[in-house]
């Protein structure tokens, strides 16, 4: 076997470091808008699935303003705590039947009965806690009216300003009001309403314009400009 040419030893020492930095981890890459097959720009979230996809074009980020959508917001937002938002859009139908529509009054008057037949339906997510607090959230709920209502006290923290994000790196999880917000909740009587979780209901329902701003859908609540 004749031995490797002094000509032939850089080529192979180029091919070994080819393949030693291929293999190095690359740094992840901010993610911004996608341009979709339809030509709209829209987040990664909401590129692919065509029930994310409807959602993000239709619902998400609108102004929700009625006390029984914010209460059904609200109650979602918490049942999706820890799981993908998809996994409770899917199941949306199915919880709307057995909350009664999420109208507060009924489902205030939920009791051991309600909760074991909200436990065994398999339609919905079955977590105990999350089921309880839906029930204690919706008598907190009939309670707040006596101050002006759900409605009302949610949207008393709109910011002054909303972010611009250009990547999903840049969009805030929680903010000064969603934390203010999620203790004025909690001093009347909710549970299950984190900083977190009220800055995603604050997200979905046109409080914040968190919109990349590439997206198509940047400024189309009519509450924030597009900017």
């Amino acid at each position: 076997m004749k031995k490797a040419t002094s000509a032939t030893k850089p080529a192979a020492k180029k091919i070994r470091a080819a393949v030693k930095k291929a293999a190095r981890p690359k740094k992840p890459q901010p993610l911004d808008a996608v341009v979709c097959a339809d030509g709209l720009a829209r987040p990664p979230w909401a590129a692919v699935d065509p029930l994310l996809k409807h959602y993000y074009d239709t619902e998400w980020g609108m102004p929700v303003r009625d006390e029984r959508g914010l209460f059904e917001r609200l109650s979602l937002e918490a049942f999706q705590s820890g799981l993908s938002w998809a996994t409770v859009l899917r199941k949306r139908d199915a919880f709307r039947e057995a909350f009664a529509n999420f109208e507060p009054d009924r489902v205030a008057a939920f009791g051991d009965e309600d909760v074991a037949r909200l436990m065994a339906d398999e339609r919905i997510i079955r977590n105990r806690a999350k089921i309880v607090a839906t029930i204690t959230n919706a008598a907190a709920t009939v309670s707040l009216r006596e101050e002006g209502g759900l409605a009302e006290l949610i949207w008393s923290f709109q910011p002054h300003m909303t972010p611009s994000p250009r990547t999903i790196a840049e969009i805030p999880t929680t903010s000064a009001e969603s934390v203010a917000l999620s203790k004025a909740l909690r001093k009347r009587g909710f549970v299950f309403v984190g900083p977190t979780t009220m800055h995603a209901l604050m997200e979905a329902t046109g409080i914040v314009d968190t919109h990349l701003v590439d997206s198509h859908r940047r400024g189309s609540s009519g509450v924030w400009p597009r900017q």
